[in-house]
């Protein structure tokens, strides 16, 4: 893997794969975290929308048409902490693909044809958002345990501020964080670093706009308790949230061993306890979110109604006995639970594209790429990772939505 910085401050990760394909990923610092004003919620996600409906040099028919004719997969995503472009090519064809994203990202012309649509279109996808049981769930548990932070309300914004947004608005934030020193894109391809970086040079070079932008990622702790809110749905979901943003980068991987065996996988602790031994669910499973604003530890499932209070009861002690699971973690232990991880990790990032992603997203959100590999480097004891365990399994904010 290497790195590089184009002399307008673009940053290029840049890492070889021997095959047929070339993926990649242009990225900014550009999400959701960035909208500092409620009224503005959303507006990242709004840009990243209009950036397809045309630029100084082509219509969005002609961009829609080459993006069939050019890529096997190509897809935009706006999160908390970033915006990212991405897509696989043929390696023959990286060239035609990168000058596209260079064109649509650098030249967009926000017409004013189809920007009333446009927003239709978001609206519509915001209401599938809602219609998603699981991220309802996630939303509503936000919203309930934070006061101040962005994360309480969904990425894409509401509808409100959706129908409210004006050109001026799109145009008012793409000029503020589209810019070089903002900008990091990866490439994972068979082509080698000098004809990569010839290409991205002669696209990305014409990309002259100034300015800087200060990132701060804003956290508070969670308001613990038990929220309930009601959905016509079949069933019922619950989600516990545990804030781990006070956690070290050495905790976080402490945290990682733990899940491991506590909600992964069929054989974890509350799989075993909830669906094999008692049957009140079909999946649960616990996730360690650790992105720029937003780091939490969650526990999902869905259940019947009839099977909430139980379900709770269950996790809750299952939490407890994880606390005081002193003699469990011996050094043999560990290493199983470190080879399993980088397993899953090797997997996860088989796929080209998925790696591009990760290694422009990691190094938007902590100035490296590096950590996608090396942070799998654990060298940690059954005391620290219970110390950890206590310290984030405590007071936690509990979802509950019902029919």
């Amino acid at each position: 893997m290497k790195e590089n910085i184009l002399i307008n401050g673009v940053k290029v990760i840049y890492e070889q794969r021997i095959g047929e394909i070339t993926s990649f990923c242009i990225g900014f610092k550009a999400g959701a975290s960035e909208e500092k004003l409620q009224d503005k919620y959303g507006i990242a996600h709004a840009v990243e929308h209009c950036i397809f409906k045309g630029t100084k040099n082509r219509t969005e028919k002609e961009i829609n048409d080459l993006c069939d004719e050019i890529f096997g997969f190509n897809n935009a995503m706006t999160n908390f902490p970033y915006v990212v472009y991405y897509g696989t090519t043929l390696s023959k064809d990286f060239e035609a693909g990168f000058e596209l994203y260079s064109d649509i990202i650098i030249n967009p012309s926000f017409p004013e044809e189809g920007f009333e649509e446009e927003k239709n279109i978001i609206c519509e996808e915001l209401n599938e958002w809602k219609d998603d049981k699981e991220q309802f769930c996630e939303d509503e548990l936000l919203k309930n345990a934070f006061n101040n932070i962005r994360i309480k309300e969904c990425i894409i914004g509401n509808h409100r501020n959706i129908k409210k947004f004006t050109l001026d608005d799109i145009k008012e934030f793409y000029n503020k964080y589209y810019i070089p020193s903002n900008c990091v894109i990866s490439v994972v391809s068979s082509l080698s670093e000098e004809t990569v970086m010839e290409i991205i040079e002669r696209y990305m070079l014409a990309f002259k706009k100034t300015g800087k932008v200060n990132h701060d990622y804003k956290y508070e702790n969670n308001k613990s308790g038990l929220f309930y809110s009601k959905r016509e749905i079949e069933g019922a979901r619950i989600q516990y949230i545990f804030p781990i943003h006070s956690l070290t980068n050495k905790e976080i991987k402490a945290l990682r061993i733990f899940n491991n065996i506590f909600g992964e996988g069929t054989s974890s602790f509350i799989y075993d306890e909830i669906r094999t031994k008692y049957g009140l669910a079909y999946e649960i499973y616990s996730k360690i979110k650790n992105e720029g604003g937003i780091k939490l530890y969650t526990i999902n499932m869905g259940t019947s109604k009839e099977n909430i209070a139980k379900s709770i009861e269950i996790i809750d002690n299952t939490i407890n006995e994880a606390k005081q699971l002193s003699g469990y973690f011996t050094n043999l232990k560990i290493k199983s639970l470190e080879k399993s991880i980088k397993l899953k990790r090797a997997l996860e990032l088989e796929r080209s594209i998925q790696l591009a992603a990760q290694l422009c997203t990691h190094y938007i959100m902590y100035g490296t790429s590096i950590d996608v590999y090396y942070d799998l480097d654990f060298n940690i004891n059954e005391n620290f990772i219970l110390k950890t365990v206590n310290k984030v399994l405590q007071n936690p904010s509990i979802q509950v939505v019902e029919p």
